[in-house]
């Protein structure tokens, strides 16, 4: 579609469409005779009664102002800009828009080819209208004017002819190029505008500011503006920021700015502190396989990967990443009974030369006690992977009250890409915890796996409970769409929302219900691996099993005895949700006084059920 015939679409008056289309025909195709005025009014006039979203339209239209450009506008289509730029301020409310809209269009256009002559010329146009913004004689918002000085790369020679030959005579306006761009710059940064000013130092290579300029954006939060400046000033000040990025406990803005400049032989402290901080974030999240990665095979950075796993009780990983880069003076964990914690604090004090106390107080987090399976008094956890199995476990399923479900699957690091199939899924009561291979069991018997979980997902007389449910729901449903099974759910309860304001996941709520959390360490392992670890069994059992533990003596508290709120001692019957159909439309969220709603308004069906 042309650009007239995209204004035509553009306009919504009926009455005036084929005289917009008229005067668009002739003003786009030839501008040779359209002033700068007419050319922005019809501009305005496509972007103002479009019906297209205000995106579309900008994206559109820019690639039209682009195009339309090589249409002769006079005296050039860099000089016809820059006279646009002059006029837009009358626009009003559009100005803006409109001078990033023409602004990015002549971007555009230039790379297109060498316009020398044409440039030339509109470089002193545009410097006498830098000149006048300043003065105030021509309105333009402050990143307007950055995007004047770039796009026509306006030099201090061209400030200085356009002075000389000026008019203009104004006490406030210096008499030199130089010094007046050093006064605007003053100005800026006297208002606080560093970003701008920074910019200004950057295109006009300005010698001035220095230490204190760079401290006072760091002071004022302004970290983008002072990388910035201190890229454009040089290893010297990139060396201060650094510093005072560490003094400020930015450890991560630190290190990226010393590998963006590659600094790591200045910093190697600094780096490898950094580099640590990294890795312990992600072990925290559970992402070792990214840690691993990251540590690029450096073995001071695998030994402090194997301390973290360590610390966190990963004996599987411990012995995983010293088997693969054979490291020596570790303790192999497989088949040992022994304290971690220990093991890592003697290692830290021999290690660091620091005092005892301070060494007790640096992994003090270590103190805090994780749930063990074995003191919520499971008899057993039964894998499941075959149709004898599958359906002995449904047998005994169907005979509870009440169960925990979760379910895993292998995290997927691509970025965009799409998660993998839920590879397990947990159904606990409060004696049993099974876990079944989804993957396994989907693939040899999908008929007699549908019939199963439909007798159990689907009956109204098991109570079946979840934490964060609709996200496993949403997992299973894209998981295995074929399976009916995932697509309707009876008798749900999501048990987060029987407290007010649960904060740190199940872990806190075990905490806060039980007294202990749980160790989400094999959150992000791999969970298509066949045979699961002992750890990773022991996991998933619990993750399902302590939703039972937790819903018991919540639910049953009426003494006040327990840590569970008062709202939820008498009410959680009501955060039940009696039928949940077609998962992937909505989201549900349970609203405790809804009595109401309306057939078809929601995929769910909230009721409060008597029990």
């Amino acid at each position: 579609m042309g650009f007239e015939e995209r204004v035509a679409e553009l306009h919504n008056n009926k009455d005036t469409t084929q005289e917009a289309w008229t005067i668009c025909m002739h003003s786009y195709s030839d501008l040779s005779c359209v002033s700068p005025v007419v050319f922005l009014y019809l501009l305005k006039e496509c972007y103002a009664y479009g019906t297209l979203t205000a995106t579309t339209k900008f994206h559109a239209l820019q690639q039209r102002v682009q195009q339309v450009l090589h249409n002769t506008p006079q005296p050039g289509p860099a000089v016809f800009i820059a006279q646009c730029l002059y006029v837009l301020p009358l626009f009003g409310s559009y100005s803006e828009g409109l001078s990033h809209l023409i602004i990015s269009g002549l971007r555009r256009y230039l790379k297109s080819g060498s316009f020398e002559e044409d440039i030339m010329e509109a470089r002193n146009v545009a410097a006498q209208l830098f000149l006048n913004i300043v003065a105030g004689f021509v309105n333009h918002d402050e990143r307007i004017v950055i995007k004047v000085l770039e796009v026509f790369d306006i030099k201090l020679t061209n400030i200085e002819k356009v002075m000389c030959s000026s008019a203009v005579k104004n006490d406030t306006v210096l008499d030199a190029a130089k010094k007046f761009v050093e006064g605007y710059i003053q100005q800026l940064m006297d208002s606080r505008s560093y970003a701008t000013a920074v910019a200004l130092i950057k295109q006009f290579s300005i010698q001035t500011a220095g230490h204190p300029f760079l401290l006072e954006m760091l002071k004022t939060k302004q970290f983008k503006a002072a990388e910035t400046y201190a890229m454009h000033k040089g290893t010297d000040m990139l060396c201060l920021l650094i510093q005072e990025y560490v003094n400020m406990n930015m450890l991560k803005s630190a290190y990226d700015v010393i590998k963006k400049n590659n600094l790591r032989q200045e910093f190697p402290d600094i780096y490898h502190k950094c580099k640590e901080s990294s890795l312990k974030k992600l072990a925290e999240k559970g992402c070792w396989d990214i840690a691993e990665v990251k540590t690029n095979s450096n073995r001071q950075l695998i030994e402090y990967l194997v301390y973290l796993a360590m610390e966190a009780g990963y004996s599987e990983k411990v012995d995983e990443l010293c088997d693969r880069y054979s490291l020596e003076g570790f303790v192999k964990a497989k088949g040992l009974d022994f304290n971690w914690k220990k093991v890592v604090f003697w290692k830290k004090l021999a290690k660091s030369g620091l005092a005892l106390d301070e060494v007790q107080a640096e992994i003090s987090p270590l103190s805090c006690r994780y749930l063990n399976i074995n003191e919520l008094a499971i008899e057993g956890i039964i894998w499941v992977e075959e149709v004898n199995g599958l359906r002995n476990a449904t047998c005994y399923l169907e005979g509870c009250k009440v169960v925990g479900i979760d379910c895993e699957w292998k995290p997927n690091y691509e970025k965009g890409s799409k998660p993998n199939k839920v590879s397990i899924l947990q159904v606990a009561s409060d004696k049993r915890a099974f876990v079944f291979d989804l993957i396994k069991l989907a693939t040899d018997v999908p008929d007699v796996l549908d019939n199963c979980f439909t007798r159990i997902l689907h009956s109204s007389r098991i109570l079946k409970l979840g934490y964060n449910f609709q996200c496993d729901v949403n997992q299973l449903t894209q998981s295995y769409g074929e399976l009916k099974c995932f697509k309707h759910y009876e008798m749900l309860l999501d048990i987060q929302n029987m407290f007010k304001e649960p904060r740190g996941g199940l872990s806190g709520l075990a905490k806060k219900v039980l007294g202990a959390g749980l160790n989400k360490t094999r959150r992000n392992s791999n969970w298509e691996q066949r045979p699961l670890s002992q750890h990773q069994l022991e996991y998933a059992a619990l993750d399902a099993a302590v939703l039972v533990h937790i819903f018991s003596k919540g639910s049953n508290s009426q003494s006040g005895t327990t840590s569970l709120e008062d709202h939820a001692k008498n009410e959680w019957k009501s955060y039940i949700v009696a039928h949940m159909d077609d998962t992937t439309k909505k989201v549900y969220k349970v609203k405790k006084k809804k009595k109401n709603t309306a057939p078809g308004a929601d995929d769910l069906s909230k009721t409060k059920l008597k029990m």
